[in-house]
């Protein structure tokens, strides 16, 4: 009995002996998809955009990372808490670090997102830790002080505002959103509704709930939150700023794998004395260790007495980092390592 052509395809798979072959095959089947569809729609254009590849390479990047999320899962099923609720940034970036093959718990506050992991009801935990407009996410950082996990990954998310309704732009009368978005679009939201009442909410997510029930009102929120909601697009990319970007640690039990590149996060606590903090960013230069981010914490019902919160170049396993944590640890009172992880690049749409 002669086999049929779908048979002999599926003997093909034997050819492929590690997923790395089988990633670049089905790389290679989407560039032949964008092909044929650019085909359909113009023999010219097709023909010239044969000529260098069609998908860039986040995209790429993007579609993979879902195919090794989903067969991932059939091995080690994994659950991942977040700040939610679904649709907000913070969905967007656990789906971005994690893909399609987890479970996502989305949880209210971001306390409880450390909870969830440190209990182990879930294996890994998304908050976000800083925005390039409004800063350090206080809430983050101060459970750090006392939480029991470690930071195992980032997400670098580049933050679009959307103005959505179900009304016309002219028959708004009340703007819904969080604090922090309203502060990122000010400057828009003053120059094209000036009139408008702007209310805070929870969540972006739940701004473009209320106003897909609430007449003469509209949200801003997410693209993904236009989507999920039903409501139409009045403007997008609404954000002051175009290089607005928040960055989302991953949170987890045990330390990530060393990569090419990685980052690690000191919380750390000084005498409070004059020319101790000087002293420990000596610490730092002397051992050739370049800082990425430093941020002072006020101690709750301390008053005067400070956290320090670094990020530098490095993993602990290298010596010139263990060198300056070895040094950091007898000027401080306090020193925690809060975590080594790969550093995330900045994708470029």
């Amino acid at each position: 009995m002669t086999p049929s052509k779908t048979e002999n395809k599926l003997k093909t798979a034997e050819n492929f002996d590690t997923p790395e072959a089988v990633d670049a095959e089905i790389l290679r089947l989407l560039e032949l998809r964008a092909q044929l569809t650019l085909g359909k729609s113009s023999e010219k254009t097709a023909s010239v955009k044969r000529l260098k590849p069609l998908l860039n390479a986040d995209a790429k990047n993007e579609i993979l990372r879902d195919v090794r999320s989903l067969c991932d899962a059939l091995i080690q099923p994994r659950k991942v808490a977040f700040l939610g609720p679904m649709y907000s940034f913070t969905h967007q970036a656990a789906l971005k670090f994690f893909g399609l093959g987890v479970e996502l718990s989305p949880v209210t506050t971001i306390g409880s997102v450390f909870e969830e992991v440190e209990r182990r009801q879930c294996d890994f935990g998304v908050v976000p830790v800083e925005n390039s407009t409004d800063g350090r996410v206080v809430d983050a950082l101060e459970t750090f002080t006392h939480a029991h996990v470690q930071i195992c990954g980032e997400v670098l998310l580049p933050i679009h505002h959307t103005l959505m309704s179900v009304c016309p732009r002219a028959e708004i009368k009340t703007v819904y959103s969080k604090p922090q978005a309203l502060s990122q679009c000010r400057h828009w939201l003053s120059r094209n509704l000036p009139n408008v009442r702007l209310e805070e909410t929870a969540s972006t997510a739940a701004a473009a709930q209320i106003a897909k029930n609430t007449p003469n009102s509209a949200a801003v929120a997410s693209i993904l939150a236009a989507k999920a909601y039903g409501l139409n697009v009045l403007a997008p990319e609404i954000e002051d700023s175009r290089s607005n970007v928040t960055r989302f640690l991953i949170l987890g039990i045990e330390d990530a794998l060393k990569s090419a590149r990685n980052k690690t996060m000191l919380m750390f606590e000084l005498l409070h004395e004059s020319g101790a903090l000087a002293d420990a960013m000596a610490i730092f230069k002397r051992n050739h260790v370049n800082l990425t981010w430093i941020e002072s914490f006020p101690l709750p019902q301390e008053r005067g007495k400070y956290l320090f919160f670094v990020d530098m170049e490095g993993h602990r396993s290298q010596i010139k980092i263990r060198r300056t944590l070895a040094a950091l640890e007898k000027k401080s009172t306090r020193l925690v390592l809060l975590g080594s992880y790969p550093a995330a690049e900045l994708e470029q749409k």
